[in-house]
């Protein structure tokens, strides 16, 4: 885990990608047909014939589709291919069938697309108990973000640190329907490719150090998975993903239009767990929460919170972290005089640095051995600014800090 020196200028926050880069629909002349037969080969249309070398006819997946069919050209060497696609298009959008839809979507914006299966007895007339959707929703998205947390570093276990990057890059991701147990996200390349990767490689380094433990007895294979992105967050998310079913699948399926990446399998095939991996997944995420060691930090944040039990002795302090570690807050114990200190930067809106330890029990929200307290210095006016509003509330820096107020 790297930290920001207090110096430097924080990064800006890269903005979220619009709600409107879904809601365009493609164009004929944006798509490629070779990109557009490959969509739909894999969300299971069948090629039924058509000119050789010229186009192909494409049938919808499943029963009772009528005589629904795509005329899809191989090329843009004929002058109908944009006619051609656009009534292809036009037909997708028309059919309204799961797999129309994410044909359309994959067209609209290049995206890798993640699929999570779960093997879970139907109900009645083949109907999902609520719960089962919800459940299998709730695990896909655990997925997402230990993949995402995995892109921002490696750590065996990661509590409160890049939670909120890491939850932002998952705004970017589009996820479907969940039907029949089976769920579709979306994640286009620009943004989220390197999620998408990250993913693929850590549920296969999961599967493979499952396989070492039973064939060995050892979990050492859990300790190198570390670097291909396995955490105790995503053997949680397997858990929440396997429990209560006969078996559960991940797929990733990169986006045709951008190719395979570097160092991974284009085939797509999914990774397969059973109610036999818990165990061991369970006991990887002990293991992974009892080893990842507290973390030296030096922290500039802002005073939110003070609390002590009198008027005297050490308090209770909450800062909102502004640079020096990938936590929103953190809690700390400060002997008297430097609650006081902290006292005197919250009255005057100054942020304050403390050198110490995060420690991983309690999620990386605790900081431990805290010192080198101090204000952090501001430019002349601010501090002009800031001084004025001191002196301004001395009677409430008094009460807030339960001491006399001396003026130095």
């Amino acid at each position: 885990m790297t930290h920001r020196p207090v110096q430097d200028v924080l990064r800006p926050v890269r903005p979220h990608p619009g709600d409107d880069i879904w809601d365009r629909a493609p164009q004929p002349t944006e798509v490629d047909p070779a990109v557009l037969g490959a969509l739909l080969h894999r969300h299971g249309w069948q090629r039924r014939g058509g000119a050789p070398g010229r186009y192909g006819r494409w049938t919808p997946p499943g029963p009772g589709t009528g005589g629904t069919s795509l005329l899809v050209p191989e090329s843009r060497a004929f002058p109908d291919s944009d006619d051609l696609l656009g009534e292809a298009l036009d037909a997708l959008a028309r059919s309204g069938t799961p797999s129309a839809r994410e044909v359309l979507v994959g067209l609209a914006v290049p995206s890798d697309e993640i699929r999570w299966w779960r093997d879970v007895p139907s109900g009645p007339a083949g109907a999902a108990p609520w719960a089962v959707e919800e459940q299998l929703r709730a695990a896909a998205r655990q997925t997402l973000l230990a993949g995402a947390l995995a892109t921002r570093a490696r750590a065996g276990y990661y509590g409160a640190r890049h939670r909120r990057s890491a939850t932002a890059l998952l705004d970017s991701v589009l996820v479907g329907s969940a039907t029949g147990g089976r769920l579709t996200s979306f994640v286009p390349v620009g943004p989220g490719r390197a999620l998408a990767v990250r993913l693929h490689q850590a549920v296969h380094a999961t599967r493979e150090a499952i396989d070492y433990q039973r064939a060995t007895g050892g979990m050492d294979a859990f300790d190198g998975a570390v670097e291909a992105g396995v955490s105790r967050e995503l053997t949680e998310a397997l858990v929440a993903l396997v429990r209560g079913t006969e078996g559960a699948r991940i797929a990733v399926e990169w986006a045709p239009a951008a190719g395979v990446p570097d160092g991974c399998a284009g085939s797509g095939e999914p990774v397969e767990f059973s109610p036999g991996d818990l165990t061991v997944l369970r006991e990887a995420g002990a293991r992974y929460l009892r080893e990842e060691p507290s973390v030296p930090v030096r922290i500039t944040g802002a005073v939110v919170r003070m609390r002590r039990s009198g008027p005297r002795g050490e308090g209770s302090v909450r800062l909102r972290v502004i640079a020096g570690a990938e936590v929103p807050h953190v809690r700390l114990t400060l002997d008297e005089e430097v609650y006081r200190i902290a006292g005197h930067a919250h009255l005057v809106g100054l942020p304050v640095r403390v050198t110490g330890r995060l420690e991983s029990r309690g999620g990386f929200r605790r900081l431990t051995g805290a010192s080198e307290v101090v204000p952090v210095q501001v430019d002349e006016a601010e501090r002009d600014r800031l001084m004025k509003s001191l002196q301004e509330n001395v009677d409430f820096f008094e009460e807030a800090c339960g001491g006399e107020y001396d003026g130095d």
